[in-house]
């Protein structure tokens, strides 16, 4: 569990990162994304309450439909900003082996995950050492 939530820091980080990059390299200030990147990041690392009472099947799906929409808002935001920008295409698809596995895991898989962090993540970060 400890590790899912590790995966899950890292992933919004990474967004977080590549949202200041966009950011820099267009000298525009995204308030309203970067908002919704921590809305996001709050809500997926939420720890859930202990409830008295065990959903049906109409209220599990009625919670997923909602969660569905969260990640279609998600990717309208990632597909309108990569319309509009080839810069921001371009990082999205220079990163995708970074986001996408954790993206389109399984609950099973991401619990798997481990992310060594090394000298490349230190470079993207201006450190380069020449």
């Amino acid at each position: 569990m400890a590790e899912e939530g590790k995966a899950d820091e890292q992933l919004f980080q990474l967004l977080s990162n590549l949202l200041q990059q966009v950011e820099s390299l267009t000298n525009n200030e995204e308030v309203e994304l970067r908002s919704k990147i921590e809305a996001l990041g709050l809500e997926v690392t939420k720890v859930p309450s202990k409830s008295a009472k065990h959903l049906d099947e109409l209220e599990i799906a009625q919670e997923l439909d909602k969660l569905s929409e969260k990640l279609d808002n998600v990717d309208e935001m990632i597909s309108l900003a990569m319309a509009a920008d080839p810069q921001v295409q371009s990082l999205l698809s220079n990163t995708a082996d970074v986001w996408m596995p954790v993206i389109t895991a399984t609950a099973e898989e991401r619990r798997n995950f481990t992310a060594p962090i090394d000298d490349d993540y230190s470079e993207a970060e201006g450190k380069t050492s020449n």
